[in-house]
């Protein structure tokens, strides 16, 4: 009797792998797919019910998808390396630095649409900043894309070019976060110019951007010509939003001089 209620069990196992194999398809389940056998032998030694079993499998499905998109929303973001908050270095950045971007850390600007300036010579961590926080934001299920002016500018004009510019300046405007990394290193003609400017005004008080220059805004129009242009996109890069200094001392330049002595 013992063998027969075995073979039985055994069967019934079979034909309840096969319909939540069926089942997990049809709904697009793939981790309760493979997880379901080896969860069911976790709940029956330790005795939990049909609901906690139910539930753990959920979680476990749910756990794998938020962890699928959030990979993928880094890659989208195109950052050019992966750099963490945890990993920067304060200690030479001015008084009130850390405290200001620790409140960014939070991600109440992204809900209010606000944006962010980090201004500092070279070297003084600008870039490290721009990709933490944009790291943050995808851990939060925001979308995000990192770009330098110059790379984005030459996105922009080569998509005017080929007639999908309305396109790619809505699909940037969906943005939960555009990082515009650089801004001064390059001088942008007017065409340029006037482009980044709509893809900005395209996001005014709507979605935020985070942008890294080494130039205060006195000095921004040597990379702008048109003075009343710079004055609009100063204008929009800086209303309500968070200015933050990084200050002078080269983050790499200390970090060469330390290992130089040691």
């Amino acid at each position: 009797k013992r063998a027969q209620a075995l073979r039985h069990r055994s069967r019934s196992d079979a034909a309840a792998s096969a319909a939540i194999g069926a089942a997990t398809r049809e709904l697009r389940l793939p981790v309760v797919r493979s997880e379901a056998a080896r969860l069911a032998e976790e709940a029956g030694r330790s005795h939990a019910t049909h609901l906690a079993y139910l539930a753990e499998v959920l979680t476990t499905e749910i756990d794998e998808r938020t962890e699928r998109r959030r990979r993928r929303l880094v890659v989208e973001a195109r950052f050019p390396r992966l750099k963490q908050l945890i990993d920067f270095d304060f200690t030479a950045a001015p008084r009130g630095t850390e405290a200001a971007v620790r409140t960014l850390a939070q991600g109440t600007y992204l809900a209010k649409g606000e944006p962010v300036v980090f201004l500092g010579d070279s070297g003084t961590g600008k870039s490290h900043l721009l990709i933490a926080l944009g790291l943050l934001a995808t851990e939060a299920g925001k979308r995000v894309r990192y770009a330098t002016a110059a790379g984005l500018v030459n996105e922009l004009v080569e998509a005017q070019d080929e007639r999908r510019l309305g396109r790619l300046v809505a699909r940037l405007g969906r943005l939960d976060l555009l990082l515009i990394d650089e801004l001064g290193y390059v001088a942008l003609d007017g065409r340029g110019a006037e482009l980044l400017f709509q893809v900005i005004t395209e996001r005014e008080e709507r979605a935020s951007i985070a942008t890294g220059s080494n130039l205060p805004f006195s000095e921004w129009g040597q990379i702008i010509a048109d003075p009343r242009l710079v004055a609009a996109i100063v204008d929009r890069l800086t209303f309500c939003g968070h200015i933050i200094e990084t200050g002078t001392d080269s983050y790499r330049l200390r970090a060469t001089r330390s290992r130089k002595n040691a």
